[in-house]
């Protein structure tokens, strides 16, 4: 569609920020062409592919380490001292590292935990920073991270929409029509130009 519509009409793309869609259009390809070639933020909910009971999966798979994600595209961290599994407090995309940022709750949120010596943040006051490139999982991670409170509200507009659609599909009888041939379906839509102006 993106590919059509840079032919056709590049000014919409250039102004266009993000693309909300459905589960079925989730892909680690569609992802990477809205991002790289276009600059468009995907905004598309993600396709439940894990193997039952696989809650999460390892951030590094090539070392030991307590911070993991799950398929909703949360980060957490696990203290090995307490036991406990946080959420990560997300800090934002830095484009330059094509990378999102996460440091460590307790730091983030104000709570006393137990484990923060044995993290590895280097003695900082700062906390733990984890830097996830979207290189990692090009399905999973995006500009805009999944748990963050910009995608839910990006998401949520999308069904907004769908609601509109399906109020005009069942006001205007699309639902339900015997419209055949072309010169009629255009009839359709001057008629439903007039009702809304």
């Amino acid at each position: 569609m993106m590919e059509e519509l840079d032919g056709k009409d590049e000014e919409i793309v250039k102004r266009a920020k993000r693309l909300r869609g459905d589960r079925g259009y989730d892909s680690k390809e569609n992802n990477e062409k809205l991002w790289d070639d276009y600059r468009i933020k995907p905004i598309i909910d993600i396709r439940h592919m894990w193997k039952d009971g696989e809650e999460t999966r390892p951030l590094y798979e090539d070392k030991v380490d307590n911070i993991v994600y799950d398929e909703g595209g949360k980060v957490y961290c696990h203290c090995e001292v307490e036991g406990s599994c946080r959420e990560m407090a997300y800090m934002g995309y830095e484009d330059k590292r094509k990378s999102l940022k996460y440091r460590c709750p307790a730091q983030s949120y104000g709570y006393e935990c137990r484990g923060k010596d044995r993290c590895n943040n280097g003695g900082s006051e700062y906390g733990r920073i984890v830097r996830i490139p979207l290189s990692r999982d090009r399905r999973m991670f995006v500009a805009v991270a999944r748990s963050s409170y910009a995608w839910g509200r990006a998401y949520r507009q999308r069904t907004a929409v769908e609601r509109v659609n399906s109020r005009l599909d069942v006001s205007f009888g699309f639902e339900r029509h015997f419209i055949r041939g072309m010169k009629k379906m255009n009839l359709v839509k001057i008629i439903i130009g007039k009702i809304k102006m």
